[in-house]
């Protein structure tokens, strides 16, 4: 018979073994619970790689076109430009119209309606015999981009859990820039034509896989459909999680929001409650793209040859395609842990010294002083700033324009944010060789990282945490007192304003 000790050490076992069963339930629990949610992103951030590629084509197929000794038509520098920046100029209409398409057709219906014009786009691309064709597909390319980059990251808002919805809401920016990458390495082997109608496939999965997954329950509860709210947030809850509180709360939101609405849109963007979300969502898009990013990967060949470097420049664009893909990942898994306005602050350090250390190092240069054993810096400061931008700035934005955003306003004010974003990208572009001849390199990078030290001093003053908020939580947040005192009169406890 076993004594009294060898007893308690057999209970004290089989009390541990039970409970590492039950913590492997919960955590098999958990991994069926969020599942349906992955497949949810995962669906539309097929969308996002098919955006990455369309936004990075120009740089291996421009040169293709303007080597192709067998076009019938010629690319000059002046219309290689025009290609270029048309879609960014496209996009920015289609961000201005992408916000009545996702409050009026829906959030997935609006994705889905991207599809066919991306396909259609890359196959007047692939078949031009002209250089209007070009342009027309780019320019519906981009149109379709700015309906994408705004209705993705509402999409993704709308139906993704507080606590995955960091990791989960930056896999677009992750399958957008392996969208990047693929184009960039199969630019070293495919001409123009071939490229287009790889980008002409890359929609197909993309438009199947849409097809699984439901509108957003936040939508139909909008749309006064309570059944199909229902019906969409248990799809993405898991057939065993009691959704009741959730959706309780989705609709309380939404009366409140409809309660106290004015008369008219405008109205609606200018109001106290709403339009403190809608200039920190512009303030993050304005540093995004202020902070040099395209001018930056633009100059990639040049500082790869003033760093001594004898890399061909289709390597070295696919380097940087490479540290930008892996940087979205580590930001994707450590978002929720460290939280956005941590990442948002290592970013805007970050880019801020790279920057300003190109400049000081372009500045000596182009003083004549010997920068022969410095040669490492614009390599590692080069490398260092697009790490920096990956982490924060770059995905952090849009991810944070579908969750600070209030419900009755999404739609337009998510409009407003991604034509501004795009309006700046295409200022960027487009200014870029002129203030290079202006201030000099190295006055353009300084200028560069003073934008990304000011954006940095925005983050500390203007930006909230949302890490582990509902939207509903972080609407409260930005209704203030009025919400609060509302709470208490009915005698329930609120959070405290972060």
């Amino acid at each position: 018979m076993m004594d009294s000790e060898e007893l308690k050490e057999s209970k004290n076992q089989n009390k541990l073994g039970i409970e590492m069963t039950e913590s492997k339930k919960e955590a098999g629990s958990s991994a069926k619970r969020f599942l349906t949610q992955v497949i949810a992103a995962l669906s539309v951030s097929m969308g996002s790689m098919v955006v990455g590629y369309a936004s990075s084509y120009t740089s291996p197929g421009l040169v293709s076109m303007q080597n192709n000794a067998t076009a019938t038509f010629e690319v000059t520098n002046q219309i290689g430009m025009w290609i270029g920046s048309i879609m960014p100029l496209s996009a920015l209409f289609g961000g201005i119209a992408g916000g009545p398409c996702i409050e009026y057709l829906g959030r997935r219906n609006t994705i889905l309606a991207t599809a066919l014009p991306f396909i259609g786009a890359w196959l007047l691309i692939a078949l031009a015999t002209n250089v209007s064709m070009i342009l027309i597909g780019r320019a519906l390319c981009g149109f379709c981009v700015g309906i994408a980059s705004l209705s993705l990251p509402v999409y993704l808002g709308e139906t993704i859990q507080a606590e995955v919805r960091g990791t989960l809401g930056l896999m677009p920016t992750a399958f957008g820039n392996t969208g990047i990458l693929l184009c960039f390495a199969a630019g070293m082997y495919l001409d123009w034509r071939i490229l287009a109608l790889l980008g002409a496939s890359l929609p197909i999965p993309f438009l199947a896989l849409m097809f699984m997954i439901p509108e957003t329950p936040r939508w139909y509860i909008s749309k006064g459909k309570t059944k199909k709210a229902r019906k969409s947030l248990q799809w993405l809850r898991g057939k065993e999680t009691d959704i009741t509180e959730e959706l309780t709360m989705i609709e309380k939101m939404h009366v409140d929001s409809e309660r106290n609405a004015s008369q008219g849109a405008l109205g609606e963007l200018f109001k106290r409650n709403h339009i403190k979300p809608l200039l920190i969502s512009l303030g993050l898009m304005f540093f995004q793209q202020m902070s040099g990013i395209n001018a930056v990967i633009f100059y990639t060949v040049q500082i790869f040859r003033d760093a001594g470097s004898s890399v061909d420049e289709n390597v070295s664009t696919i380097i940087v395609g490479v540290v930008n893909f892996i940087s979205t990942f580590v930001a994707a898994a450590v978002i929720d842990k460290l939280g956005r306005k941590m990442l948002l602050y290592i970013s805007g350090a970050t880019m801020s010294v790279t920057l300003m250390s190109l400049g000081t190092f372009f500045y000596l240069k182009e003083t004549s002083t010997d920068v022969s054993s410095f040669g490492w810096v614009p390599l590692i400061s080069l490398i260092a700033y697009v790490v920096g931008f990956s982490l924060g700035f770059g995905p952090i934005p849009w991810l944070m324009m579908g969750e600070i955003l209030p419900a009755k306003i999404r739609g337009s004010a998510a409009s407003v944010a991604t034509g501004f974003n795009w309006m700046c990208t295409f200022i960027v572009t487009k200014t870029y060789e002129d203030i290079i001849n202006a201030i000099g390199t190295y006055g353009t990078f300084w200028m560069f990282g003073a934008v990304c030290l000011t954006g940095f001093i925005f983050v500390v003053i203007a930006v909230p945490e949302t890490r582990g908020r509902s939207l509903e939580e972080i609407e409260k947040r930005f209704a203030g007192p009025v919400r609060r005192m509302s709470a208490v009169a009915n005698m329930k406890p609120m959070p405290m304003a972060c």
